[in-house]
């Protein structure tokens, strides 16, 4: 008897510990619905970073450590794209949709929460990591004169992948990032939370914009890869602008010293989860 008192009494103990973090946890979290834009840094820019501005979005979970400290984990979609290249014979260009996936950690400089001790603002400074994915795709006219575009990656427009550059592999799309920026909340009351953040995105890829070391020629494109003719055709577009112009094999395409990156600049508000999530729980009893 004493045995089965003890297995009873030690489940409620466990009961009562897991209902007290779960009601713990949704006090201190929020959903966070983010709206802004996203912007990219790279070769076709000159690595300006407020070029081409494109809506961007996404949802994330914040959980409030102590009043300095708190996690987020979310999920951010947007686009990135350079329509005219700042090198006119060039006359390269590149959009791509953004998918990531990130967990980050921030740091408030000032204690932030709801207690009566606590700031109703603070700046703030955050970073993490995140896997992102994309595709670069360029924009064409075919025979007919209508507009399509061509999705990059697949051309090995700098020889990823042939005989003569064997060291030039073709570039994954989905990549690691490393998200930091800075901003500022503001506590609107018990229930939502405001914040408006600058976030940069480094990346380890220098193909965001399919732009990276050297043309290859026409030649060995439309020998070696399946689409020779559209990969020549997307690698060096200089003839467009410039008839007849060809650049030569070796001549410098992009910057491979420096990598890409993009950005995320937003504003969101946060809905704290006791209150989104407490009319699913019966009223409990107070101890």
């Amino acid at each position: 008897m004493n045995k089965h008192l003890c297995i009873f009494l030690l489940t409620a103990a466990l009961s009562v510990g897991a209902v007290a973090q779960s009601i713990d946890f949704l006090r201190q979290s929020e959903i966070v619905l983010y709206g802004g834009t996203m912007n990219y840094i790279g070769d076709l820019n000159n690595q300006s970073a407020f070029s081409t501005l494109h809506a961007a979005g996404g949802v994330g979970l914040r959980t409030r450590l102590d009043n300095r400290w708190a996690v987020r984990v979310g999920a951010e979609y947007g686009s990135i794209s350079c329509e005219k290249d700042y090198i006119v014979r060039r006359n390269l260009n590149f959009r791509s949709n953004i998918i990531e996936v990130d967990a980050l950690v921030e740091f408030n400089f000032r204690p932030f929460g709801p207690g009566a001790t606590e700031s109703a603002w603070t700046p703030y400074i955050f970073g993490g990591i995140g896997v992102f994915h994309f595709n670069p795709m360029a924009q064409y006219y075919d025979k007919d004169d209508n507009m399509q575009w061509a999705a990059l990656q697949p051309l090995h427009t700098e020889g990823q992948g042939t005989s003569l550059y064997p060291n030039r592999r073709p570039y994954a799309l989905v990549q690691l990032c490393m998200p930091f920026g800075v901003g500022v909340k503001v506590r609107l009351n018990k229930t939502f939370s405001l914040t408006a953040e600058y976030g940069f995105r480094m990346t380890w890829t220098d193909y965001l914009d399919d732009v990276s070391t050297t043309y290859v020629g026409s030649t060995l494109l439309e020998a070696e890869v399946l689409e020779g003719e559209m990969a020549a055709r997307m690698a060096d577009r200089s003839g467009e602008v410039e008839a007849g112009y060809v650049n030569a094999s070796g001549i410098k395409r992009g910057d491979d010293a420096l990598n890409d990156w993009y950005a995320f600049m937003n504003v969101s508000i946060g809905v704290n989860l006791e209150t989104l999530l407490g009319w699913t729980r019966s009223k409990r009893c107070k101890l």
